[in-house]
């Protein structure tokens, strides 16, 4: 339900599955899969949760490499422009 909540745009999924994915809950632990997931959380949120969610991205990107954080920001951007393609 996680994966189908982010897949949707819902920004508390996305930081969901990025949690997920940075922990290895349910999935292979996975910086860059976090890093994207929370990315695009951060993207999508307001209030109280979007400061939340930047924190969190900023404090995973200083667990990864720069090839890492350069690819996760990669696949954020795919994501993205799937994701709005579909909403056209």
């Amino acid at each position: 339900w996680t994966r189908l909540a982010a897949n949707q745009g819902n920004a508390p999924g996305q930081f969901n599955l990025g949690a997920m994915y940075f922990t290895g809950q349910g999935v292979p632990q996975d910086y860059v899969e976090a890093h994207k997931w929370v990315t695009l959380a951060a993207s999508r949120a307001a209030g109280d949760n979007l400061k939340e969610f930047a924190e969190s991205r900023d404090t995973l990107a200083k667990e990864m490499t720069p090839a890492q954080l350069a690819e996760a920001q990669r696949l954020a951007m795919e994501w993205h422009a799937a994701f709005d393609a579909r909403q056209e």
